[in-house]
Formats: C-alpha cells, structure tokens, sequence
C-alpha cells in the first residue's frame, strides 16, 4: 500500500515531470550532458535510472553522468557522513557546461551536497531539476523545474529508500523515457535505438525490425547486419530504401522514423 501510494505521488507531478522532459530532450538534442545529482537512496535512484539510457535509448555515454556523494558504492556500504562533505563540489560544477541540465533529488530537500552543486550550477547558468519528496525546502528554491513527490512518512521511519525512493526512481523513469520519447528514440512503443550488444537484445532488435517493416525476422536479420546494428536504418532498409537514401533521410528528419517512414511512402508511391 505504502509504495502504491509513492506512485500516486507521482501523479500530481506530471505537468513538471513533461517539463523536465523537454529540458533533458533539449540538452541531450543540443550536445549537452544531463547530469545526475544526488546522495544515499536518492543517488541510487539516479544510478538505476542514468545507466540504463546509454543502452536502451542509444544516447552517447559521455552526455549522461551521475555525481553521488562519496562515490557509486561498490563494496554494499554507503557512508551517510559523505552528504555533508562538499570538498569536490566545486570540481563537480566546473566540469559543467553552459548547455548542460543537472537534476539534483533529495528526499528531504535539504541535502547538503545536492543542495550546493544545484545552487553552485544554477549560478553559472545551468538549468537546474529538483526532485524533492518535501516541499517548501531549498533543493526546490534553486530549481528551473521544482518537483514535488508527497509522499507520506515511511513504513519505516526515515528509511528513505522505501516511498520516497520509488517515486523519485519512477519520477526519473518518467522524464527519461519521456526524452527519449521527444528525442525520436522511441515508435509506437518499441525502443528504435538500443544498443545491440548481447544476443538478447540482438533478437529483440530483430523483432522490432521485423514488426516495424512488416517483414520476416530472417529479412530483418539481414536489414539488421547490413545496418551495422542500427535499428532505424535497419527499418528502412528493409521496407526496400536503399542506404544512400536512408541516410539522408535519418538525417532529414533528425532520426525520428516515424518522419522517415512518411516521407519513404511518398517517395515510393511517386
């Protein structure tokens, strides 16, 4: 009950949540970086949204990174003291660019160290998102996009991790797939730019291929090898567009398919 109710929270956010997307497509569509902040449970809602973009929406590993306080923990442990130490803030901000976003998140809405980067970011220009579960609290003043998840007081007192871990990792999973969504990488519910790099998802490239052209997965295979692995020019050539065309047209219609596949229809009915 507790955590669908984290879910609602989420809910009564969704008119920021599009906004933030539009920020995310529009950085990553600009060549900046999107650039996680966060500590603790907070930071690890980060993580497990940040990670998975390079792979599922083919968005370049160098424009998404995740600042955590204390480092990503690799041994179990996260020590709580580090969201206080702000020794390496200003070294975190000064790799910022002028056409980056940060999303600073903080349960509490106090942070320490989510809570400076977004101040320090903010005064050098960068838009900044804030994901707080409080409202009225200074993650949020310093905000482009303030986010509110109201959740309730956890099933555990404290333990952050519990509601307002989940509607902040949902929160996260809305405005990624929401960019992505904007940014083209996304047609009629099939991820048109993974990154085909195990056997599991070479079957699911293949499948989407195959239902997308409206072929047979053996033709798709073999649209998929001749693309090198990329999933829209796979598209397109299997529907019959040869790879000059293709190209061009990916490039037209900045890699949206669904612009390419109109435009394919009209060439091919002239």
């Amino acid at each position: 009950a507790a955590q669908e109710k984290a879910v609602r929270a989420v809910n009564s956010a969704m008119p920021q949540l599009r906004q933030a997307a539009e920020l995310a497509a529009d950085t990553l569509c600009s060549g900046g970086a999107v650039n996680y902040v966060a500590a603790g449970s907070s930071g690890l809602m980060a993580l497990s949204d940040g990670v998975e973009l390079p792979g599922t929406f083919g968005i370049a590993q160098e424009q998404i990174r995740i600042f955590m306080a204390g480092g990503v923990p690799i041994d179990g442990e996260m020590a709580a003291e580090t969201e206080d130490d702000l020794s390496g803030v200003d070294d975190i901000v000064d790799r910022f660019g002028i056409d980056d976003l940060v999303i600073a998140l903080s349960a509490s809405g106090s942070t320490p160290y989510s809570c400076e980067i977004a101040k320090k970011a903010h005064a050098k220009g960068i838009k900044v998102i804030a994901i707080a579960n409080n409202a009225a609290t200074p993650l949020l003043d310093l905000a482009d996009v303030a986010i509110v998840l109201p959740t309730r007081a956890e099933v555990l007192a404290g333990s952050t991790r519990l509601g307002a871990g989940t509607a902040q990792k949902v929160a996260l999973n809305v405005i990624s797939t929401l960019a992505a969504v904007q940014l083209g990488h996304v047609f009629q519910g099939m991820m048109v730019n993974l990154k085909v790099d195990n056997a599991k998802l070479r079957g699911r490239a293949v499948g989407i291929v195959a239902n997308i052209a409206c072929v047979s997965e053996h033709e798709a295979e073999r649209a998929l090898i001749a693309s090198a692995c990329d999933l829209k020019l796979a598209v397109l050539l299997a529907k019959g567009c040869d790879a000059a065309t293709s190209k061009s047209l990916l490039a037209e219609h900045q890699g949206r398919l669904g612009g390419c596949l109109a435009a394919l229809e009209n060439l091919q009915k002239a």
